[in-house]
């Protein structure tokens, strides 16, 4: 089968595109540069791409700066940094950007569509800290109907598929997941600063480098 992946060089993205293709499927990949902080995870998302030996790697690029609303997005809100994974846990963080999965998966559903592909994976995630709404098992089955109503493919009967392997997996859990596939976690990037080295302040660094630490592992990627 045919199948569109959103990648967006990190951790989890990457572990789910090894996942299609471990699953035997022709994979197309899609990332997006919407004008956020750094271009690094792009430079991530083409490596890992290259390195997985997809069919065709798309970027989409568009303007979320424009509206702001998230640290990602707009220089005026700090990058949350230092937080412990109490802290992480209590609120929707800074760093979601508004809608940005219902974005994202809009235009892989165009994507998927244009190519005849079956299916749309994508590398949310509902535990461990994140508190994002747009990662949640509702959101993704609501998704799923928009998928099956909003298309030519599920008006005849032939919906293209939200795959989430990742949904119900603690990030310790997802690693040993990519280790099993052989996810090169060296050319991936998490932090949300651009630099030629992950931070290790930020939450999601904190929250990778927490993950590694905890199987016993060294973490490839060098941090400041």
């Amino acid at each position: 089968m045919k199948a569109v992946i959103l990648l967006s060089g990190g951790l989890d993205s990457s572990t789910v595109l090894y996942q299609a293709k471990a699953d035997g499927h022709e994979c197309h990949t899609i990332s997006f540069d919407y004008q956020q902080r750094h271009r690094r995870e792009l430079q991530s998302a083409f490596s890992v791409a290259e390195k997985a030996q997809v069919t065709q790697h798309q970027v989409v690029n568009f303007d979320l700066r424009q509206w702001g609303g998230s640290a990602l997005t707009d220089d005026a809100i700090a990058l949350p940094q230092e937080r412990s994974l109490d802290e992480m846990s209590q609120n929707i963080p800074v760093t979601y950007v508004p809608a940005r999965n219902t974005i994202f998966l809009s235009f892989a559903l165009g994507y998927a569509e244009a190519i005849a592909a079956e299916l749309v994976y994508i590398g949310v995630n509902a535990l461990d800290y994140s508190g994002y709404p747009d990662c949640r098992l509702d959101y993704i089955q609501a998704m799923q109907e928009v998928f099956c109503l909003g298309t030519k493919q599920g008006r005849e009967g032939k919906p293209i598929t939200i795959i989430t392997p990742l949904i119900n997996l603690k990030k310790t859990e997802i690693i040993q997941l990519g280790n099993q596939l052989g996810v090169p976690w060296e050319l991936t990037w998490s932090c949300y600063a651009g630099s030629d080295v992950a931070c290790g302040m930020c939450d999601s660094c904190r929250l990778r480098l927490a993950a590694f630490a905890e199987l016993g592992l060294i973490d490839p990627l060098p941090y400041a």
